[in-house]
């Protein structure tokens, strides 16, 4: 039986994609948070970052040369409008269709997602779970100095 609770916590820190044209992953990505209310963090000799998502060039000191592997990552709608926006600005930022947004029941009741490739082939998908009582609506860290 699949449980019908989710922890969402810091399970991952932070996700590292090297590609092979930083300003065109740069266009995608940025598109892509803007529909998603995430802001770009910054830059970096070679890279930048949305939240714990890291994109770098294949020449930046992180990346030692080689770009990664097709990768699949999901990022948390808060409803289904917005995966389709995200779909759409995906679409019109260099991605490709890889699964028009729509109900994906056999993942569980009300999962609603979208899935595009980036213009390095990586899957990425916009998910709506549905109606869920959250107990906050995301962490927020502020650093200390």
């Amino acid at each position: 039986m699949e449980t019908m609770e989710l922890h969402r916590g810091r399970l991952i820190d932070h996700v590292q994609l090297v590609v092979r044209d930083l300003a065109a992953a740069r266009r995608f990505y940025e598109a892509v948070a803007q529909v998603l209310n995430v802001p770009v963090g910054g830059e970096g000799e070679g890279f930048f970052w949305i939240d714990e998502l890291v994109i770098s060039a294949t020449d930046s000191p992180a990346a030692l040369g080689e770009v990664t592997g097709r990768q699949h990552l999901a990022f948390q709608a808060q409803d289904e409008a917005m995966v389709d926006a995200f779909y759409q600005a995906a679409l019109a930022s260099g991605g490709k269709d890889n699964g028009a947004p729509g109900l994906r029941s056999a993942y569980h009741p009300g999962y609603y997602a979208a899935f595009v490739l980036d213009p390095d082939g990586n899957n990425i998908e916009a998910v709506y779970h549905g109606a869920a009582d959250r107990s906050a609506p995301s962490v927020h860290i502020r650093f200390t100095q």
